[in-house]
């Protein structure tokens, strides 16, 4: 008898897992490359720890990955279904003969940081001053920082200041020794900077703002060949819904952040809730055509600013650049 329970019990499990094994065979896959510490692996973590792609109907898998470069080669080769990019490279791609596309992911920037007792107050302070730009000369942000001084305080920050060209976490090291000035540095480092203590003289939204875009820019997005879309239509439709249901968490739940803590690497409190604070603000809560054409009026500018080491051969931001079938 008891022989007989277990053969049951036996074959109930069994069936139970090859149901298991079924139901996952049957969702589609959407693998995303991504750098293993940076800030989109947390929504990807929250997507998978709520099971919001099986509750789509599909599966999230997760390749980390050493370096942008690596994710750009990653998608091109096939080996991922998206990665994390911004619309600029996109754009250039797609000038270039690329499939390539993009939909939103965060518009969080970085910004402008001096130290809590500096004496800069604006742009115009920056004369003479030795300015931390992350990156380099064609940085986006440093391009908008020197059109914004120049249309309005009349001033030539590569003449009048001495801008200083490093790679991010080098840049906050510097600023932490009082080398620079002034820091422009991408939003999770600049949050790291908040957290120390500097003030934020103005960000880059701001600046975007000044120049006359008025509508909030996406910065990040999930980028994904325009071919792959068409073929797995429910795939991506099923991606997007679980990563606004993931960032709705975000947005509302503190104890969700308190679970990502190990993944944030935050060195203190203060880092820790600046960069929550900094994610929940760049989380975009629109993205319509005024988006999408204060995007294109953006890279006009751009293509202005940066010519064609930034943007390549096309002075307008070529058609299906974003991708038409999501609208929020």
């Amino acid at each position: 008898m008891r022989l007989m329970s277990l053969v049951r019990l036996f074959l109930v499990l069994a069936l139970v897992c090859v149901a298991s094994v079924t139901h996952a065979a049957d969702r589609p896959t959407v693998t995303i490359g991504v750098l293993k510490f940076g800030t989109v692996s947390w929504e990807l973590d929250v997507i998978r720890h709520h099971r919001l792609d099986e509750a789509a109907g599909f599966e999230l898998k997760q390749m980390d990955l050493a370096s942008g470069q690596a994710a750009q080669i990653a998608l091109q080769g096939g080996a991922v279904d998206m990665i994390a990019s911004d619309w600029l490279w996109v754009a250039r791609q797609r000038a270039a003969g690329a499939d390539l596309t993009f939909i939103p992911h965060s518009a969080a920037v970085g910004a402008l940081m001096v130290p809590a007792a500096s004496p800069i107050a604006s742009v115009a302070d920056l004369k003479g001053r030795r300015i931390g730009v992350a990156g380099t000369p064609i940085d986006k942000s440093w391009l908008l920082l020197k059109a914004l001084a120049r249309d309005r305080y009349a001033l030539d920050l590569d003449a009048a200041a001495t801008p200083v060209f490093v790679a991010p976490p080098l840049l906050n090291q510097k600023a932490a020794t009082g080398e620079l000035d002034a820091v422009l540095n991408f939003w999770p480092y600049a949050a790291r900077l908040q957290a120390a203590g500097m003030r934020t003289v103005i960000g880059v939204d701001g600046m975007m703002r000044d120049l006359g875009l008025s509508a909030q820019v996406p910065a990040v997005g999930f980028v994904f060949h325009e071919g792959w879309a068409k073929a797995n239509p429910a795939a991506l439709d099923a991606f997007v819904a679980a990563s606004r249901k993931a960032k709705a968490i975000m947005a509302q739940s503190d104890a969700e952040w308190d679970r990502l803590r190990p993944l944030m690497t935050a060195e203190d409190e203060a880092t820790w809730a600046a960069l929550r604070d900094q994610f929940r603000a760049g989380i975009p809560n629109r993205w319509t055509e005024e988006e999408r054409e204060a995007a294109a009026k953006l890279y006009g500018l751009m293509a202005k600013l940066g010519g064609r080491e930034l943007v390549g051969t096309a002075m307008a931001l070529p058609d299906g650049t974003f991708w038409p079938g999501v609208h929020f």
